[in-house]
């Protein structure tokens, strides 16, 4: 495997905009649907999330989420485990055992973070299934939940990872409420210069929302971060949030079985 592959994929990817893509995406929303029901909560549910697992979300951020009691899902491209990045080096395999010996979840993000919108059914079965092996043989057990990588889904995306998953994350907000598709679920990103303040607001609105669940992500988490990435601080401040709101944080696998 290359070393460079990780800085390779975030660098060459773009998302399709063609009449195609626009057609996919549309389509992948009304197909393999998988409705949530939620209904009995007595306080909605939050969950933080790690998509990639760069050393500093494994490590910096798992610290800061258990001072409070909280656990984290981290989706995991196990091909990039140890490697450099754009957000730092990846988790290797020992952070990564480390995690689920301390009760986080960890999920899958296919082996090499390819692209399920414009991937083959196959490429996709492929490259989950091999992900799943080498997680596996950390002694971690099969992960329950997914995250599409880049956000990006297709229905014969879907129409694989229906069968393998619980629940499958993408990228678009808003709130898990009944009827919500399972296999294409929203989510909120603590990304970039206004990270801090939109996930703010969802944590507003789905407190006010009781028989609701609000998923955030972020990636590395560093003073300095990339712009996919959150500081320790803004990390810390959604924390003390969530503490106070009331919210029930619970890892992303155990939000799908409540709403499934």
């Amino acid at each position: 495997m290359p070393n460079d592959v990780s800085e390779t994929y975030a660098s060459a990817y773009s998302a399709d905009r063609s009449l195609y893509g626009k057609l996919r995406r549309r389509a992948s929303k009304l197909m393999h649907r998988k409705p949530a029901q939620l209904s009995g909560l007595e306080r909605p549910l939050l969950t933080f999330s790690f998509d990639d697992a760069p050393l500093t979300a494994a490590t910096t951020g798992a610290d800061i989420l258990e001072a409070h009691g909280f656990k984290a899902t981290y989706y995991i491209s196990a091909g990039l485990m140890g490697q450099d990045s754009h957000f730092g080096p990846y988790a290797d395999a020992a952070h990564i055992k480390a995690l689920n010996d301390r009760g986080h979840e960890i999920a899958c993000h296919t082996l090499l973070h390819i692209d399920c919108g414009r991937a083959s059914a196959s490429e996709i079965a492929l490259s989950t299934d091999e992900n799943q092996k080498l997680i596996q043989s950390l002694d971690i057990k099969s992960s329950d939940t997914f995250a599409y990588p880049y956000g990006d889904v297709s229905p014969q995306a879907k129409k694989v990872l229906k069968t393998r998953y619980t629940a499958s994350r993408a990228l678009h907000h808003g709130l898990i409420t009944t009827g919500t598709d399972l296999n294409q679920t929203p989510a909120v990103g603590i990304e970039g210069d206004n990270g801090k303040t939109l996930a703010l607001d969802w944590m507003h609105r789905a407190i006010n929302a009781p028989q609701s669940w609000l998923v955030l992500y972020t990636h590395d988490v560093r003073e300095n971060p990339s712009p996919w990435g959150c500081t320790p601080d803004t990390l810390r401040e959604l924390a003390v949030t969530a503490e106070r709101l009331g919210f029930e944080v619970v890892t992303y696998t155990q939000g799908a079985h409540r709403a499934s």
